[in-house]
């Protein structure tokens, strides 16, 4: 089913990005960007993972420098029985976690410097198992190529809205093209791969939540510590892409008030902690 998922999600960002190429470019945009997603398609199966650690400045460590943090990774992985994953460490006050790579044989946890200091250890389990479950159930992979190519639809809609504003478009049948109807195109395609991208990561939140509960046996302490996250992202805010966001085991970001916070509550990538919460302390996820 995540085959069938990631294939669905490449083609429907790849034509999106074509689109964008089009209304810029006419034929010969809708070509370059063709080309430009195929290259993005292939760099992100083989790179995105590396690209994402990098963006946030993550270090890898060994177990002499977080023996608490990779003895338990160690552990979980070998329950799951799964390769073990190289671990990271983020330099971030903001307590958050996120798994990446494109298979279980080639993968990684990351945990911010924040997360290591509010949770306790049974806490730090939950959010670890969780982190792991995405690594096993293959979330990984969609989650790094729908963050690649969302950030290069995003890119080229801020660029198209620049040419909107500037003149317009040059296509194959109009010198000038519509301004007004690139700016159109423009955010209907930042809304709409924002859209796909949420379509995915919601469901998969939901799945890794009820596989760590499985994996430890039990669902409240990964409950404790989504709760412990969620205030922690509200009090001090990540700096951290839109594009990436997903990623993260609690989104990073934050909305604002009025009608500002309602369209982030939208269009947030995950699903409202609350009800994650609920679904471990009811034991749906043992059923």
């Amino acid at each position: 089913m995540n085959n069938l998922k990631t294939g669905i999600l490449l083609i429907a960002l790849s034509g999106l990005l074509v689109w964008l190429g089009s209304a810029l470019g006419g034929s010969q945009g809708a070509a370059i960007a063709f080309g430009f997603a195929m290259l993005m398609n292939v760099g992100a199966y083989w790179f995105s993972d590396r690209l994402v650690l990098r963006m946030y400045r993550a270090e890898e460590v060994t177990e002499a420098k977080a023996p608490e943090l990779y003895g338990i990774v160690a552990e979980l992985a070998q329950r799951a029985q799964i390769p073990m994953p190289k671990v990271y460490v983020i330099p971030s006050e903001t307590p958050n976690a996120f798994a990446t790579g494109r298979n279980p044989a080639h993968a990684a946890v990351a945990a911010t410097q924040g997360i290591l200091r509010i949770l306790s250890r049974d806490e730090l389990r939950g959010v670890l198992a969780h982190e792991l479950s995405h690594v096993r159930n293959r979330d990984t992979l969609i989650s790094c190529v729908a963050a690649t190519l969302v950030g290069a639809i995003t890119w080229l809609a801020h660029m198209a809205q620049f040419a909107a504003i500037f003149g317009g478009s040059r296509s194959d049948d109009d010198e000038g093209g519509n301004p007004l109807a690139l700016l159109g195109v423009a955010i209907f395609a930042g809304i709409a791969a924002s859209l796909l991208q949420l379509a995915v990561s919601r469901s998969r939140e939901f799945e890794a939540d009820a596989s760590a509960a499985r994996l430890l046996g039990e669902g409240e302490p990964l409950a404790r510590s989504l709760e412990k996250l969620e205030m922690g992202a509200r009090l001090m805010p990540m700096d951290a892409s839109p594009a990436t966001a997903h990623l993260f085991i609690v989104s990073p970001l934050t909305g604002g008030r009025g009608a500002a916070g309602i369209f982030a509550k939208l269009m947030r990538t995950h699903p409202l902690t609350e009800e994650r919460v609920a679904r471990l302390r009811d034991r749906s996820w043992a059923t």
